[in-house]
């Protein structure tokens, strides 16, 4: 059984949320504020976090930040308001695997809990060691470096990565990475695809601008070229 951490203030939300998940099969926990959900979080076994931006106190992009800090790799879903398309940027950059915005269907989200449960569950292959340019890249650790400095992805950059890292070089679209890795498919949200890249090649190229191996395929994709 899976353990979700749900991270919101708004009493009647949590309620609804949880229900609709121990329905479904789920483990929840539920905290009103940063600090409880930072605590919470400390004592381990969580398998992900349903996070609320705007809660007292610590607020989530805190909790966010200070959770990719430690370490802590657990899948996040972010919760934003609608039309606060800054949130939803920021939040992925902290290392949010992905958002709902409010108000949202509660299909919509148990789509995109199991999505993000089904990947960060399952069994990998044996792992490969792959280098490009500067970086190495562990598939079986999820370590990657420069030189010998530690580089800290998110576990969707990772994940993103990995997909061009297994397409060996040729292009692979927006939707199939939408589906590889967060396990669906929706256009509209291409945008996630291509703000997750931004942060790979932020992180890993030279020169971000200019990037010499995680290459954008006009009209067509991505690919890695090492």
């Amino acid at each position: 059984m899976s353990r979700i951490l749900v991270v919101e203030d708004d009493p009647d939300l949590s309620f609804g949320l949880r229900n609709n998940l121990e329905i479904e099969g789920y483990a929840v926990d539920t905290v009103a504020d940063g600090t409880a959900a930072l605590e919470r979080l400390r004592q381990g076994g969580t398998d992900l976090v349903v996070l609320d931006l705007m809660i007292p106190g610590v607020d989530g992009f805190r909790v966010l930040k200070s959770m990719r800090a430690a370490g802590d790799r657990t899948p996040v879903l972010i919760l934003t308001a609608r039309g606060q398309e800054e949130d939803k940027v920021r939040g992925l950059k902290l290392g949010a695997d992905d958002y709902v915005t409010k108000p949202f269907g509660v299909l919509e989200l148990l789509a995109r809990l199991e999505a993000l449960l089904r990947r960060t569950q399952s069994v990998r292959p044996k792992g490969v060691t792959v280098r490009f340019g500067d970086i190495q890249v562990d598939t079986a650790t999820r370590e990657v470096r420069r030189v010998a400095a530690a580089i800290q992805l998110s576990p969707k950059e990772f994940d993103l990565l990995t997909a061009l890292i297994e397409a060996n070089g040729t292009v692979v679209s927006r939707s199939e990475l939408m589906q590889r890795v967060w396990g669906y498919e929706a256009s509209v949200l291409s945008r996630t695809v291509d703000t997750h890249m931004a942060e790979l090649r932020r992180k890993l190229e030279p020169d971000p601008a200019a990037p010499r191996h995680l290459l954008t395929v006009r009209k067509a994709g991505y690919r890695l070229d090492r």
